[in-house]
């Protein structure tokens, strides 16, 4: 018997659309081939939201993403709103629906795939192998944190740090979880030298290391380990750290693999889980059929496992992108120069054709 599932697409800005699209074809595939139903519906989100409805998150998406049994993201970002009040960027509706959704723990999986050894700036003796989680604390930090100013004609602007014990301990855990099914080592990062508040991050997640004697915790301070993910990138399992740590670090990950288009993410916590892939919305690229769907379409992937529970599923996605990237596919920010890119829609239907056929037992 097949799963019934209702999927709130929000495909946004820039190559949002066309990555989402590319991510349905695979996910329709997989409905098709185990049987499953899922009821999707597109929302908007971000400057397009704010286009047509004055505002970067409607009341109608935020309640179609509560209703949802899993929320699938484009991206959100447009140059035009770069100068707009905050509340009218459109990434002021991203941060308001993780919000709204409660989710406090943001996933990013990186791994060097087979024959992608040498696409990034690392020699492939240094890539290969790479396979680590960056686990970022979504709600708390500088993004979110009061009082903040900007006064610009003073010349002053003011960004306010808290965090709290329970917001650590329950990030923590998720990281300790997530090793726990790996290879047992997760890295705190933070900034203790310096900040009173990575001093109280360091001291929850030694005693949420405590209940968890089965992996190993270390430490390392921001800046170092910025360098280390450079030099010793198979040396990291699971890296949990906080908002403004986890946004840059998971970037430079996105270098050590090749390409930011290869990475995905889910958004977890109370509500319905939020998938998006991490390269956000490239507006230079948008419409032209060039941008690698392969982080959108591994986002979709984990729709299905932490977000539907079809881990089945979510495996025979990982193994079609696997076995099409061994055969050679590639798109215009992986392949050699002179050699033929696929297209995003080319990417996503080889993907789509490579998952096998469920057989029932």
């Amino acid at each position: 018997m097949g799963r019934r599932a209702r999927l709130a697409v929000l495909p946004g800005d820039g190559i949002g659309p066309e990555v989402t699209a590319a991510a349905m074809t695979v996910l329709k595939a997989v409905a098709a081939r185990f049987s499953h139903d899922f009821i999707v519906s597109e929302w908007p989100i971000g400057a397009i939201a704010m286009r047509t409805k004055g505002v970067p998150l409607p009341e109608e998406t935020l309640a179609a993403c509560r209703d949802a049994d899993a929320v699938l993201l484009g991206a959100v970002g447009d140059p035009a709103y770069d100068l707009a009040p905050r509340d009218k960027r459109p990434e002021a509706g991203l941060l308001e629906l993780r919000k709204a959704l409660g989710l406090y723990a943001n996933i990013r999986p990186a791994r060097v795939y087979r024959g992608l050894e040498g696409a990034g700036p690392l020699k492939p003796e240094i890539a290969r192998g790479v396979d680590l989680v960056v686990v970022r604390e979504l709600t708390g930090g500088l993004y979110f944190g009061t009082p903040r100013a900007l006064d610009l004609a003073e010349g002053t602007a003011v960004n306010t740090l808290p965090y709290t014990r329970p917001e650590v301990e329950r990030i923590a855990e998720v990281a300790f979880r997530l090793a726990v099914g790996r290879r047992k080592k997760v890295t705190s990062v933070d900034k203790s030298n310096v900040l009173e508040t990575s001093q109280l991050w360091r001291a929850v997640t030694t005693d949420v290391g405590a209940r968890h004697p089965d992996v190993v915790l270390e430490h390392q301070l921001v800046d170092s380990c910025a360098m280390n993910l450079v030099l010793y990138p198979s040396a990291f399992d699971v890296v949990v750290t906080e908002n403004l740590f986890g946004d840059i670090l998971s970037d430079e990950v996105g270098a050590l693999v090749g390409s930011l288009g290869l990475l995905p993410s889910a958004s977890l916590g109370d509500g319905p889980g939020l998938f998006e892939p991490v390269h956000g919305s490239a507006p230079a690229l948008a419409g032209r059929d060039v941008a690698n769907p392969i982080g959108a379409i591994a986002t979709a992937a984990m729709l299905l496992e932490d977000g539907l529970g079809l881990t089945e599923e979510a495996a025979a996605v990982h193994r079609a992108i696997e076995a099409v990237l061994e055969k050679g596919a590639r798109t215009a920010d992986l392949a050699p120069r002179g050699t033929r890119a696929l297209g995003t829609r080319e990417m996503a239907r080889a993907v789509a054709d490579a998952i096998p056929a469920h057989v029932a037992v």
